[in-house]
This record gives structure tokens, sequence and C-alpha cells, in this order.
């Protein structure tokens, strides 16, 4: 039976798992969600054990490791995806529950809909179809982590101890998009990340606005003059030394890019707003991928509820991130930017910055591989057009952590789509990506299983 044929008979068994799969609130940033993210992983190794897979868990929340062995001489694949997902706030703005997923207008709706376990059930699926067609092609380790949303510490501390049992010739990783629907995509790298949090201190107490506003320093405000100094009008960062290591777009990149349409309007539709704006002397692509950003996540300060309460508030904070480039040190950039926030920070509060989670530096991946090209072929059997090559803007950090193990590429083989709203109310994944995507998997486990790999001297 071909792949496409299977695919349609198992539409209701597949749909009906991934509605199981994202059932689950796996909200890996929230406390309360534990135990939930304990039954989805106990739930990920018995649906890996019934296919056939060695299986185990390791560390708080789980990781979901298992190990398929493959035909004598396959090349041996490491597989990364995560099971945890985004909080699903503000929720008054899903059409429908956040875990309850919802099928409409040829997509599939529910927090972790596309990032990550939609892309995940993908590779699940495949893996299904080739148990049930004499076995998998390859020989795999898989890693599915619950905390990759958070920041991944249990998955540097377990790679530490047993990363080098998990060797691979390769790795697949489906936690990336297209450019859009028309131009398939593999993606060549991503930005790295820092994520930090500022804390501006001031009087012991909220103070009344009335009797004591105009004594002391406004937290809210001190907050706002510090963020208020981290760019310029230019959309630089404004960071000392920020950009030393940062190098000039590539020329071959700029020219194969204009073939994309990557203009003012296609971003204005997928982002729905005004105007763009950022960094003076970038195309909207080049600022989406290959340019480092500095970005506001979050602010709190005083009285958010409804109607007033005139105080003075004792403390605010703000979540901080910078996407960063190839040559950055995450390192270097976090030293910078503490000694910048002290330096801005004016008289009368006390400031701390912290790091939320390890920070990353960018990721790259090499094009001209036998495993590239099994993905890009694979692709294209599946999409029915070749995939351009293109680097985004998101992070994955623990993928250089992994890269120590695999002797071979990280091929990103995602099937998502910039309009998936992701991280955002209503995040959905195309039907129509889905499929495709499971027979792109398909395929490229079975092209990687012909490719043989030199086995290194004892």
């Amino acid at each position: 039976m071909d792949i496409q044929t299977w695919i349609q008979q198992e539409q209701t068994n597949i749909l009906a798992g991934l509605e199981t799969f994202l059932r689950y609130p796996t909200i890996s940033a929230q406390a309360n969600y534990q135990s939930t993210l304990h039954a989805c992983a106990h739930w990920l190794k018995d649906y890996l054990h019934a296919l056939g897979f060695q299986t185990a868990l390791y560390g708080e929340p789980p990781i979901v490791y298992a190990y398929y062995e493959g035909p004598r001489g396959a090349p041996t694949l490491l597989f990364y995806g995560h099971y945890d997902v985004q909080p699903p706030e503000p929720l008054e703005l899903w059409e429908t529950p956040p875990f309850q997923p919802t099928i409409r207008e040829g997509a599939i709706y529910a927090r972790g809909a596309c990032d990550d376990k939609g892309q995940v059930w993908t590779h699940l699926t495949a893996w299904r179809y080739w148990t049930a067609h004499g076995g998998l092609p390859v020989s795999l380790h898989v890693l599915i982590e619950g905390q990759e949303e958070t920041g991944s510490e249990t998955l540097y501390k377990v790679l530490e101890q047993n990363g080098h049992l998990w060797k691979a010739d390769a790795g697949i990783v489906s936690d990336t998009a297209f450019f859009s629907e028309e131009f398939p995509t593999l993606t060549t790298g991503l930005r790295g990340l820092l994520y930090t949090e500022i804390r501006v201190e001031g009087p012991a107490r909220d103070l009344h606005s009335g009797t004591l506003g105009g004594v002391v320093q406004n937290p809210a405000w001190a907050l706002a003059t510090i963020l208020a100094q981290l760019k310029g009008p230019d959309g630089r960062i404004l960071i000392p030394g920020f950009y030393d290591e940062v190098l000039p777009p590539d020329p071959l990149l700029r020219r194969q890019w204009q073939t994309l349409p990557a203009h003012e309007s296609y971003y204005l539709s997928i982002t729905g707003a005004p105007a763009l704006w950022g960094e003076v002397g970038f195309s909207p692509l080049e600022r989406a991928t290959i340019r480092p950003t500095l970005d506001v996540h979050g602010l709190y300060s005083g009285y958010i509820g409804e109607g007033s309460k005139t105080i003075i508030p004792a403390y605010a904070t703000a979540k901080v991130s910078m996407r960063l480039v190839p040559r950055q040190n995450p390192e270097k950039i976090w030293e910078a930017f503490q000694r910048y926030i002290h330096e801005l920070t004016p008289p009368g509060v006390r400031i701390s910055v912290s790091r939320l989670h390890e920070p990353a530096p960018a990721f790259e991946t090499p094009t001209d591989s036998p495993f590239y090209q099994a993905a890009a072929e694979a692709v294209h059997e599946a999409f029915g057009k070749a995939p351009i090559p293109l680097k985004e803007g998101g992070s994955i950090p623990v993928l250089s952590a992994l890269q120590k193990f695999i002797s071979g590429p990280i091929v990103l083989m995602g099937f998502g789509l910039p309009t998936d709203q992701i991280h955002s109310p209503n995040e959905h994944f195309r039907l129509h990506q889905l499929w495709r995507g499971i027979h792109a998997a398909i395929a490229f486990y079975q092209k990687a299983g012909t490719l043989r790999v030199a086995t290194p001297e004892p």
C-alpha cells in the first residue's frame, strides 16, 4: 500500500490519537500542571512501547526516552521534540477551549497543535506506519521532553549523564515552519536566546499616591525609563558591544531571498499590525531571521485590575529576551546587559536582573549532507515542491547540547506555518500540513535508511 493511501485510510485514527495528546494541559511554566506533565509522559511512553520501542523516563518533569534498533548497517538517528506547551492565556480570546481540540476550517485548534505536539505526532505516526510495514529502516533514539518552553533544565542534566549512550549519525527535529504554504522550507539555522527578568524595587509597600506621591521614586516609572533606553528610534539595540560580533548579511542570501514574496504586505497580513517597525537598513525578512533582537514580553507593576486604585507601587518587573545570531556569545551579552541595566537605573530604587533559564547560542545546520538531502527529497515528494533553505528567527536552545552526541547534522524539518498562531490564542495546525508532514516523515526515514555512514575505528 502506498503512503498516501495508508494516510487516507488512517485519518480517523491519526486525528483521534492527536486529540488525546492535545487534551493534556502540559504547561511547564505553571507548577500546578506537574501531574499532567507526568500523565502525558506516561501516555507517550506507553504509545512508543506498543510500537516496539524500548522505553524509559528520565528526570523531572519526565523526559520520554525510546530506542528502536533498525537493520544492521543502517544509520542511527536521534529524534528530538517536546510535549510541553506555552500557557494559553488570555483565555477569553480563544474561540474554543485551548485543551479541547476542535477541527474547523481545515485545521485542528488547541494549545500545542503546532508547537510542538502536532509536529511530534507526524513522526509518531510515521513510526507506526513503519512498524506496520516491516519495521523502521533506521535505528532511532527518541527524546521528547516536557520543559522546552521553560529552558530544558532537566534535559541538560540528563544529557550530561546519559548523552554518551545516545550517539547518533544525524538528528531530526520538527519544531520549525515553512515560509508559507506556497514555499515548503527546510530550516538551516535558528537564533539563540537569552531570557531575563528585570525587577525594580522602591518603597517597602504600596503607597498612597496622594499623600506620598512625589516623595519617592516610582518603580514603574523607573522601569519604563530603563526599558525606553534599550533601543533607539532606529530599532538598534543600545547595549554597548551588542553588535560587535554580528556579521553583515551574506550578499548571496540576500539575492536568493529576493525571489520570496517577503514584502511588507506579507508581514502585515500574518501579523495584523497597523504598520511594520524594526531595525533600519534591513528588510522585514532579515529582521525576522538573521538579525538579533530585544523584546519585552511582560510587564507588571501596581494595580492592574478593573477600575482605579491610586498607589505608588512597591515594585515593577519586566521580562526581556534577546534573540542572538551566530558569533554572538550569550555569556558576553548577558554580562553587557547587566552592566547596562545598572548604569541606566535612576536613584531611589534597587534593581536586580536575573536569567530565567540557561542561555543558548545560535544554531546552524549544513545543507551539503546526505541527511539534509534526504529531508529535501522527502519534503519534495510529500508537498510537490522542492523546499527552500531558510533561517528562522525562533530558538530551540538545547540543540547545541544535543549536537555533542550527533556526529552529523541535525536536520530541521518542520511543517508549521507562520499563520498557525503559536504562543497565541487559537493556535492551530493545518490538516493538509499534518497529512503531508506525515508523508514527508515516512519518506525521510525510508531515504535515510538507504544511507551508509562510516564506522569509527575501534
